[in-house]
């Protein structure tokens, strides 16, 4: 069993800047290498994916709403990935979740564990 932790979230004005992370917990050999994918969920919308990495680091994927702005990075000596978002929007608003799974895709069914979610709230 996988066990995923957001933190990092809060109150920011527009076009500030927050960085959430993610602390991956569990027995080692539930802890394969694991794509984790960041999604969020504004009220009265359907949860959307925002960015995605895998293990290596090396593909990543973004929502078109957040290219430019948002970065996913993991370090994987800390079991944590990363998600710094500069430049926020009103819009940006939402409780986001990261969430594990085996398969590299941005459909929310496909990821096997999520964590709790952390409430980000932009001003404007």
């Amino acid at each position: 069993q996988l066990q995923l932790v957001e933190s990092g979230g809060g109150l920011v004005q527009a076009g500030g800047s927050l960085r959430l992370s993610c602390v991956a917990s569990g027995r080692s050999s539930a802890r394969p290498r694991y794509i984790v994918a960041w999604f969020r969920q504004a009220p009265g919308k359907e949860r959307e994916n925002v960015a995605t990495i895998t293990w290596s680091g090396n593909t990543i994927h973004y929502a078109d709403s957040v290219k430019g702005r948002f970065t996913i990075s993991r370090d994987n000596s800390k079991n944590t990935v990363f998600l710094q978002m500069n430049r926020m929007k009103p819009k940006d608003t939402g409780i986001y979740y990261c969430a594990a799974g085996a398969k590299d895709t941005m459909e929310g069914s496909q990821y096997d564990y999520w964590g709790q979610g952390t409430q980000v709230t932009v001003s404007s």
